[in-house]
């Protein structure tokens, strides 16, 4: 069988170039790497590209290394600028035509010279089929398609063509052929499949018209010598071979729908284009030039197959117009009247996307060369997909759980599957102890009384309040004393008064015992929820010991009436076979219908169902996660980075339509189960309305509400339990921190009434000493007076009235106590740390309440008034062993002056013990006749605090114990 030749581009040159060293260039001054850690990426383009150069004109092989070059020059161009400022590299390609050099620096040349390569691959593919074949004729007839398609896309996407082969024009001639040829191969397949002579014309139509619009372009060419003139001749030739054609086939049709006279007139038509094609195909020179890609028997083959159309066609034309002259007498119309032939479409130009459809693109092109290096707008493109990636899962997710969600709730509102055992005799299963209870049960074995705690919990209270009276009884005495000396005394009493230096610490006492009142209102809740539980406390501690907890459950639920309806055990079936009364399943009341069993059977069966399309929904989601994670179209938005600009909204959607069935399959899912569960509720509904189970299903509430009530009562139970370890722990830690504050309190409260003690005895030992010494003086002076009130009483006026020596050279009588300063004789110890008021954390109150911490963990509180202790010295804590509250240098005295009447506010002041109360209206004794020996020199050095004898070191001579153990000398 004649095949008509077919009309392939030729393909371009190029020179030699070098990738390596712009790129390593580019490399070192742009992404600051080290260009030698892809050496082995700049060597791999480059051999691709010497590789591109050889590639074969009728080979796949030869296409796909074509492409294999082009999409890493697509990858290359995501990453390095390839033009005149960046990486300078001249491209120097040669015209497929006129074989004239073209150079320039641009990439896209580079890539438009690539996509031609490629077209002109793909159409001497296609013509060198052997369309005698079925595969041969797949082959051609895609291949043409694909040819136009990337000739399309350079039209399309390379502006401003540098050489003639890539004009728009030229290209658009070109992609007129291939679709015109892809039409005729389709043509033929038709031809040989006898297929009907309508569909045959209206192909033929359609090539026509195709050879015309190539016939226009390819004359335009050929007088601007860019094509050879054969294939004008040839396009031309195919032009009136298809017109032919295509009347010829008309004509079959219009003569079987009765139309002779117009069958006739195509066929004349047809024979008149025939003959042009003949005339035209004689016309074909013998020698053919190689570039234009045919062969030397191109003409021999186009005028046999012209001749032999003819020959058919003028025998068929002879036979129908001796038909019409014998039989039908129609009339011929002019060829001008005759109506248009229909054009019917099959080839279009594939676009580049659909080329490799089917094949794994991956593998044709290979490994990103330059992967290590990413590009930026890539890698948003990718992060963006995978928004709407997550996105559509977060959706499909949501669905499967509200689907669940919705199964669960309807199934747990009709209390299956757990309602069907008591139908079938479960009951038994019910009756067994509850795991829970049996865990509270083990929760309380072992555990003891919580009596013994209690009485623990009592003894620190009364230390804690015996504690706290001792503090007040030693400041109530204290007080009580210095306001007796006061009285006593009078202004010579200058110890500042109690009141107001224990203000403090009496605070603090009343604070505690607020705290300690607080605490035994909660102490008698917990002991009252003790005594309130005791004995159920007591039966789950030996049930947990002795693991009789199903015991102690049977005996409850008995309790609480669960017996009733049972069998003599107590824990039968519903309707116990051992009784001999039958099953419920297998009594029918004399009902008709379908029986208990079938009835449940049918909701088993539904339930399985139910369960099974849960299973698959959630496989399927699974799929569609594992899906969406491995999916990556990163080699998809490389390859169309140019074309998705601004669309990528619809690349997403496009690319999202993958997972589309696994939607689908949830949606269905969703379906059927809704499906399914208006049934399982009919049936179940029916079922219960049997009056076979209405008995037993109330039989089994009852149950159910009994066996809840003993559950909620032992959890009470447990529950109450759990908070008086948890009270009585709370508790416990309260008054071990309490004691430990009111310690800290006691021994603040001792300090206090001992250096009290101490300063009032040294105050009383000035006061005796300074009224001893001024007693001497006061005698002295009523001598005198006596002396002159006789000598004014004398008789003898001659005696001058006149002082004994003795008198005036009596050196003066001692100054009043209250003259000397007898605070500096003695320094106060460093007033003991202040102390909080707040009392530690209540057990029963919230456990931010700390207790309050020893009293000398806190800094001192200086008074406002800045004359008051400006000296005082660093801070001893009063527990170190080496504490002595006498040790200091004297100073000022802490107590103010007899004339002073107001105090500063929360003066501290230093701590002293109470000493023994004076006799009431007691009257010192008279002084003795005159001072004391050596009073008169030793008193003053008392005054002075860098001479004077420290605080408890006493008077020489003195004791070293009580310093006010002389009061009671005076009694």
């Amino acid at each position: 069988m004649l095949q008509p030749p077919m009309i392939s581009s030729p393909l371009k040159q190029t020179s030699e170039i070098d990738w390596i060293q712009p790129l390593k260039g580019y490399i070192r001054q742009t992404y600051g790497d080290d260009p030698e850690r892809y050496g082995g990426e700049c060597a791999t383009l480059n051999r691709l590209r010497q590789d591109m150069r050889g590639a074969g004109q009728d080979s796949a092989a030869g296409r796909d290394l074509l492409y294999r070059y082009y999409g890493q020059l697509e990858l290359l161009d995501l990453r390095f600028p390839v033009d005149e400022n960046h990486i300078k590299i001249s491209f120097t390609w040669f015209d497929a035509f006129t074989h004239k050099p073209t150079s320039q620096y641009s990439l896209a040349y580079e890539k438009a010279s690539i996509i031609f390569n490629i077209s002109a691959v793909l159409s001497c593919h296609a013509a060198n089929q052997n369309r005698s074949e079925d595969a041969g004729l797949k082959a051609a007839y895609h291949s043409f398609q694909a040819s136009a398609g990337m000739f399309t896309y350079i039209n399309e996407n390379f502006l401003h063509a540098p050489s003639t082969d890539l004009s728009r024009e030229t290209v658009k001639t070109l992609i007129a052929i291939m679709l015109a040829q892809a039409q005729e191969v389709f043509l033929e397949k038709q031809i040989a499949d006898g297929k009907k002579v309508g569909l045959l014309a209206k192909l033929a139509s359609q090539a026509a018209s195709l050879y015309a619009q190539a016939v226009e372009g390819v004359t335009e060419n050929v007088n601007k010598a860019i094509f050879e003139r054969v294939w004008l001749l040839v396009v031309q030739i195919k032009a009136s071979y298809m017109v032919s054609i295509a009347q010829y086939y008309q004509a079959m049709a219009d003569d079987d729908a009765n139309s002779h006279g117009i069958a006739i007139a195509r066929l004349q038509v047809a024979e008149t284009m025939a003959k042009d094609a003949s005339r035209a195909a004689n016309g074909f020179p013998s020698s053919i030039p190689s570039s234009s890609n045919l062969s030397s028997e191109a003409g021999t083959t186009l005028g046999d197959l012209v001749k032999r159309h003819m020959s058919n066609l003028q025998e068929k034309l002879a036979s129908f117009i001796k038909d019409n002259d014998f039989i039908y007498h129609q009339n011929i119309p002019a060829e001008a009247s005759l109506p248009v032939i229909p054009k019917l479409p099959a080839a279009k130009a594939i676009p580049v996307s659909e080329l490799y459809q089917g094949q794994d693109i991956q593998r044709i092109i290979g490994p990103d060369i330059f992967q290590k290096i990413v590009p930026m707008a890539v890698t948003e493109s990718a992060s963006l997909y995978d928004e709407e990636k997550a996105k559509l899962v977060r959706a499909e997710a949501e669905k499967v759980e509200t689907a669940n969600g919705e199964m669960a709730a309807s199934l747990d509102y009709l209390k299956l599957p757990g309602s069907l055992n008591v139908l079938k005799g479960g009951m038994d299963q019910e009756t067994s102890v509850d795991e829970e209870f049996r865990g509270w049960c083990e929760e309380l074995a072992g555990h003891e009384s919580f009596g013994r705690a209690f009485e623990h919990l009592q003894s620190d209270k009364s230390h804690i309040l015996s504690s706290l009276d001792s503090c007040t009884r030693q400041l109530d005495m204290e007080e009580s004393l210095c306001e007796k000396m006061r009285t006593k005394y009078g202004g010579e009493w200058i110890q500042q008064p109690s009141s107001r230096l224990t203000a403090t610490l009496r605070s603090d006492i009343r604070s505690y015992r607020g705290a300690i009142d607080e605490a035994s209102s909660s102490d008698a809740q917990l002991l009252g929820t003790s005594r309130q539980y005791e004995s159920d406390f007591e039966e789950m501690r030996s049930a947990g010991e002795t693991d009789e907890a199903d015991v102690l459950y049977q005996r409850a639920m008995i309790k609480a009436g669960g017996n009733r309806g049972r069998g003599k055990n107590g824990v039968g079936t519903p309707i116990s076979p051992a009784g001999g009364e039958g099953t419920l399943l297998d009594e029918d009341y004399g009902e008709s219908g379908p029986s208990v069993m079938d009835q449940i059977a049918r909701i088993e069966d539904l339930l399985k169902k139910l369960n099974l399309i849960k299973k698959d929904r959630m496989q399927v989601l699974k799929d569609l996660k594992d899906k969406v994670h491995n999916d990556d179209i990163s080699n998809v938005l490389i390859l169309n980075k140019k074309s998705i600009a601004n669309h990528e909204n619809q690349l997403f959607q496009a690319e999202l339509e993958k997972f589309r069935s696994h939607q689908t399959r949830l949606v269905q899912a969703s379906h059927k189960q809704t499906a399914l569960m208006k049934e399982l509720t009919k049936s179940y509904g029916d079922l219960l309305q049997d009056k076979r189970v209405r008995s037993e299903q109330a039989k089994y509430e009852g149950f159910t509400r009994q066996r809840n009530s003993v559950l909620l009562r032992y959890r009470k139970v447990f529950q109450a339990f759990n908070d008086l370890i948890a009270g009585l722990m709370r508790a416990q830690s309260f008054y071990t921190e309490m004691k430990d504050t009111v310690e800290s309190l006691d021994k603040n409260v001792e300090t206090f009434v001992n250096n009290r003690r101490a300063e009032g005895g040294q105050l009383l030992n000035q006061i005796e000493s300074a009224k001893a010494a001024s007693a001497g003086g006061q005698a002295d002076r009523e001598r005198d007076r006596l002396r002159d009130l006789m000598e004014r009483m004398s008789v003898d006026p001659t005696s001058p009235p006149s002082r004994t020596k003795s008198s005036a050279s009596r050196p003066p009588p001692l100054s009043r106590p209250s003259q000397v300063n007898s605070s500096a004789a003695y320094k106060s110890p460093p007033i003991s740390p202040p102390y909080s008021t707040k009392p530690p954390s209540h057990p029963y109150l919230p456990q931010s309440q700390t207790p309050a911490a020893p009293y000398h963990a806190y800094p001192p509180q200086h008074p406002s008034n800045g004359s008051f202790h400006q000296d005082q010295p660093p801070r001893v804590d009063p527990y170190h062993p080496s504490y002595d509250p006498m040790h200091y240098p004297y100073q000022n005295s802490t107590s103010p002056p007899p004339t002073q009447t107001m105090y500063p506010p929360n003066l501290s002041y230093p701590y002293q013990q109470h000493a023994p109360n004076l006799p009431q209206g007691y009257v010192p004794p008279p002084p003795p006749p005159g001072p004391p020996p050596g009073v008169q020199q030793g008193y003053p050095q008392y005054g002075h605090a860098q001479q004077g004898p420290r605080p408890g070191g006493g008077q020489p001579g003195q004791a070293q114990g009580d310093p006010w153990a002389g009061l009671s000398a005076w009694k």
